[in-house]
């Protein structure tokens, strides 16, 4: 399992915010958001596929950062909370703005992972 960052500059957030936001929980087991834009995502690919996978997504002034990271950081007036993913991966066509939900019904419980510590 690797850690990645993902951060991303969008030329008009309101557009495909969501959309990009939901494509980058999916892509691994669990993801952390400490900041606006910045992403970290632990996940059994590499920096290509999820370029690849978020790239669709972005229009031409997008810019888009996908980077291997140790688990190490330095937070200032932040915090790193890692959630589990809590849907099964789903594929978002890059031609659409729609988002297919999961049928209704209970899902599985799963405890938050607990804070990350900062060095």
């Amino acid at each position: 399992m690797r850690t990645f960052l993902i951060s991303y500059d969008l030329a008009h957030p309101n557009r495909n915010k969501h959309v990009l936001a939901t494509a980058i929980m999916s892509l691994g087991t669990s993801w952390a958001r400490p900041l606006e834009q910045t992403w970290y995502v632990r996940a059994d690919v590499a920096e290509i596929d999820i370029e690849h996978r978020l790239s669709g997504l972005l229009e031409g002034d997008d810019g888009l950062v996908v980077q291997a990271v140790h688990d190490d950081a330095q937070l200032t007036n932040t915090s790193l909370r890692w959630f589990r993913q809590r849907r099964t991966p789903f594929d978002i066509e890059a031609s659409t703005n729609v988002i297919a939900f999961p049928v209704l019904g209970t899902l599985p419980a799963q405890a938050e992972l607990p804070l990350a510590q900062a060095g």
